[in-house]
């Protein structure tokens, strides 16, 4: 049987130009990440409105009268 102790950690110590050169980096890589999205994202919806962009037209009765 394995005899488990919780442990709780109560303080982390980085230096702050340490931890300003890690945000820099998280935010250099949000970028590309952003870019990728937002790519996806309007794929998805140039697909979705191929699909069912017409459908507006359909149901108020095209041509108008």
């Amino acid at each position: 049987m394995s005899n488990q102790t919780p442990v709780t950690v109560t303080d982390v110590e980085i230096p702050f130009w340490r931890l300003v050169v890690i945000f820099i980096k998280f935010g250099l890589a949000a970028i590309p990440a952003a870019i990728i999205v937002s790519i996806v994202v309007s794929l998805v919806l140039a697909a979705v409105t191929g699909l069912f962009g017409g459908m507006g037209m359909m149901m108020r009765g095209w041509p108008p009268m």
